[in-house]
């Protein structure tokens, strides 16, 4: 799949909450050939930032060629993307790493689709693309975002750390709570989940799927700043790591090591 880096035009931003923003952007031909689990690098109009900023792809328009990103401010280069309107521009290159494998959740399947914090936007282009029955589970430090838009794919079950919505806890307390039961996991979010949920596959004999949030520099895995731990040898580096940005974001949890 080919890597496209373009000037793209912003087509609308929303606010969804607390640092937490919607960007539909239009590139017709990244939009084409992505597909649920990727990302794209957006590059700042700083001169001073010189790498970009890594954002998942929560949702694709492929009749209008457009990309929805849902992000959090989290810096100056976010700060700046923020700002933008409709009609401004932003160099993009994409679609970045492998994503889900859709085979793994087919038909007759019962799958999780788990998301925590800023790892819930690219579950939701995954929920529309997956055909089997469907389990969303969504953690949250307190603030909700995005979970009403999952509603028309499955059942869906929310965990906040504060107790002001669904399960007190976090995902894990909510799948316990409610008695889920499924037959594959796709999951992102921050790696303490991750780590949990790789537990929780292996106890209980489950596929598992996890998409990595890992600091990222070139994006296209020369660089090695967004390694992660795994069982296998790397090629590039001949030791016991993955570029997730290359080789992930997306991993059978089996491969990785926290």
């Amino acid at each position: 799949m080919a890597k496209i880096k373009e000037i793209a035009v912003v087509a609308s931003q929303t606010r969804l909450g607390d640092d937490v923003y919607s960007m539909w952007i239009k590139t017709k031909e990244i939009t084409a050939q992505a597909v649920p689990g990727q990302f794209v690098d957006l590059y700042t109009k700083d001169g001073a930032k010189l790498l970009p900023r890594p954002i998942s792809i929560c949702e694709t328009d492929k009749d209008k060629g457009l990309l929805r990103l849902v992000y959090r401010v989290v810096g100056g280069g976010t700060e700046e993307f923020s700002h933008y309107k409709e009609g401004d521009t932003i160099e993009v290159l994409g679609p970045l790493g492998n994503g889900f494998p859709l085979k793994a959740g087919g038909k007759g399947k019962k799958a999780f689709l788990i998301g925590g914090g800023i790892g819930i936007p690219p579950m939701l282009e995954l929920a529309k693309h997956l055909p089997c029955e469907k389990q969303v589970v969504l953690g949250y430090r307190d603030a909700l975002f995005l979970n009403e838009e999952f509603s028309p794919y499955g059942d869906t079950y929310i965990a906040t750390e504060d107790g002001s919505a669904g399960t007190k806890g976090n995902v894990l307390d909510a799948i316990r709570e409610q008695g889920l039961k499924g037959d594959v996991i796709f999951a992102c979010g921050p790696t303490p989940m991750l780590k949990a949920l790789k537990a929780y596959a292996l106890e209980h004999e489950i596929e598992c799927y996890l998409s990595l949030e890992e600091k990222m520099a070139c994006g296209i895995g020369a660089c090695l700043a967004c390694v992660c731990k795994s069982k296998s040898v790397d090629e590039h580096s001949m030791v016991h790591n993955k570029r997730v940005c290359k080789d992930g974001p997306v991993f059978k949890a089996e491969e990785v090591e926290f």
